[in-house]
């Protein structure tokens, strides 16, 4: 992955402990860098999100020629293969119903992320069917979950601009940090 011209496959998960309640993000590429973290008063589908946003903020950093981002949440995948966000932006940000778009706040740095113009490396989606025995979408829900139960993530790698673990994540305060400051962990995710 040191390499300009390498390509990456990063998977993403979110997990809530009722919905809202305790949530938990986690991005892992396989045999690669890992993060996860948390937020105490959440929905599923945020943290569906912030896991792609979290994992677009670190990749976008690193020198890879494409990023797949494998995701078990139609939500997320939806937005980008169908192009949802082109009807949100053309409608001042409402949805079909003419409703405000739930999750602005995380939506429109992803889309930002996901469509960077020029040289930046082009994002792609799959959608993963969740519990589904598929190895590293199993792996990201288990860290997602952890975080939720914990009130705190973990990092194989150093993520710049992750503070606390729940930046922008929160129903309280959806702009800001209404989250619990994360912990570190270096390590491997499987042996």
């Amino acid at each position: 992955m040191d390499s300009p011209d390498s390509s990456v496959t990063v998977y993403t998960d979110g997990a809530c402990r009722g919905n809202p309640g305790p949530g938990g993000w986690a991005w892992a590429v396989p045999g690669g860098p890992y993060a996860s973290g948390a937020d105490p008063a959440t929905t599923n589908q945020r943290m569906e999100i912030r896991a792609a946003l979290e994992a677009l903020r670190y990749w976008r950093t690193q020198p890879v020629s494409s990023i797949l981002v494998v995701s078990d949440s139609t939500y997320v995948v939806n937005c980008f293969k169908d192009r949802w966000w082109q009807g949100w932006q053309r409608r001042n940000w409402l949805n079909s119903q003419k409703k405000p778009v739930a999750n602005r706040d995380l939506w429109e740095p992803l889309i930002e992320l996901a469509l960077e113009p020029g040289p930046a490396a082009p994002v792609s989606w799959r959608w993963v069917k969740g519990h589904s025995g598929d190895r590293w979408n199993d792996r990201v829900d288990e860290l997602a979950t952890a975080a939720a139960d914990r009130g705190r993530g973990e990092r194989s790698v150093e993520v710049e601009g992750v503070v606390g673990d729940g930046d922008g994540g929160g129903l309280r305060d959806r702009g800001g940090d209404a989250g619990t400051s994360g912990g570190q962990h270096e390590g491997r995710l499987f042996d």
